[in-house]
């Protein structure tokens, strides 16, 4: 319901954005003036702005539909930068012509080149979010836990989370996930959801993306809990829609994880090597969208000998307090992607109290990360395509 209340509001701000493109480019010149140009800038800009709804309601042929896909995806980040760049400068317009009475703001000459230093900046914006996503990152984290292991000093843990497989996430960033893994030479690698973005149909080639994720080498396995896009949900913009026949519980996610040599774990805690305990966590959000329940962090430590270490997975880093209370050493969480576009990175911070990086509650450890995916709009401008690369040190 809320895109249907939204949807006259992005209409209305497209025409805001479109009506000073044009009134921009009819000052550069004579040409752009004409009926033809505007009619047919106008008819290319509807296009790309309904990509996204195109995208959701035509499914066939699939080449195009995914064509659709891909267009909104970019389409999405793009816009939010000329609506924010535009914004900002007719703001600033208002304020010199109102308050300050510049007489330069009515010069066509600022005008146009105004509008030339916005065109650059939105233009290298999205190049450079477009290219960055493809920069996947390993950010170290060293730890100390205060726990003593039979004939293991340390252990080295790979986190991953947020790769959302699907139209814009493929093979091609699979790849470099799996190169940069392999490098750290893991003990043990964790995935901490939203392996999948919602539809399953989506990943383009799923028995060659099983065979890349086989390629992670670890000396005890890769583990993974689910994300609250891991679940078959049809997205339009942000917004979740479901077809009341279909179930979210989508088996051939179920069947990619174990194909791929992915320990899942739902609710579940595995005593690895009788050196170390690994908690993996539902997801709330897929818990409530499947009206199933989870268990609280104390229930799933109640039973664990707290002399070894307790390492938890939990998609979304929404109960620390809890988590350390019930005696985990360290959890390794994702969700957030740091805000992945600016300013949104702003607003993460505010939500969350660790939105990414490092936090200490009591004894335990947080690590919260990136993500080495991407959500929505197919870019990264503020944020880093990651990996996390963490040794724990036992005393």
């Amino acid at each position: 319901m809320a895109a249907l209340f939204l949807a006259p509001l992005y209409i209305l701000i497209n025409a805001y954005v479109v009506r000073w493109m044009i009134r921009w480019m009819g000052a550069c010149h004579r040409l752009f003036q004409t009926m033809a140009f505007r009619a047919s800038f106008i008819g290319v800009y509807i296009i790309l702005a309904t990509a996204l709804l195109t995208g959701f309601l035509i499914k066939k042929p699939a080449n195009l539909h995914r064509i659709l896909k891909h267009t909104g995806n970019y389409f999405l980040g793009t816009f939010i930068y000329i609506l924010l760049v535009i914004a900002v400068v007719d703001f600033g317009r208002l304020i010199l012509k109102y308050i300050f009475h510049a007489p330069f703001i009515g010069h066509r000459s600022t005008f146009v080149i105004t509008g030339l230093i916005c065109t650059i900046l939105i233009i290298s914006l999205s190049v450079y979010g477009i290219l960055h996503v493809t920069h996947v990152k390993t950010t170290p984290y060293e730890i100390n836990v205060e726990k003593t292991v039979d004939g293991m000093d340390s252990l080295k843990i790979v986190l991953l989370a947020d790769t959302h497989f699907g139209y814009s996430m493929g093979t091609a960033q699979a790849k470099r996930i799996v190169k940069k893994i392999n490098t750290e030479n893991p003990d043990v690698v964790c995935i901490a959801g939203d392996i999948f973005d919602n539809e399953y149909d989506a990943i383009s080639k799923p028995d060659k993306l099983k065979e890349i994720l086989k390629g992670i080498k670890s000396k005890y396995g890769v583990y993974a809990c689910w994300g609250n896009h891991d679940l078959s949900e049809p997205i339009l913009a942000g917004f979740t829609f479901r077809n009341a026949k279909e179930d979210y519980d989508d088996p051939r996610m179920w069947d990619f994880l174990k194909s791929a040599n992915i320990r899942l774990l739902n609710d579940e805690t595995l005593l690895i090597d009788d050196r170390f305990y690994l908690t993996g966590r539902k997801d709330p959000s897929r818990c409530r969208k499947m009206s199933d329940t989870r268990k609280e962090p104390d229930q799933l430590t109640a039973s664990l000998d707290k002399t070894l270490p307790i390492i938890f997975i939990d998609h979304q880093p929404s109960q620390l307090n809890e988590v350390a209370a019930a005696g985990a050493d360290l959890d390794l969480c994702g969700h957030t992607h740091d805000g992945q576009l600016f300013p949104l990175n702003i607003i993460t911070g505010l939500i969350w109290e660790n939105s990414c990086g490092y936090l200490k509650k009591g004894t335990m450890h947080n690590i919260v990360t990136s993500g080495a995916g991407i959500w929505g709009p197919n870019m990264r401008t503020a944020t880093n395509s990651e990996i996390c690369s963490i040794t724990v040190h036992f005393l």
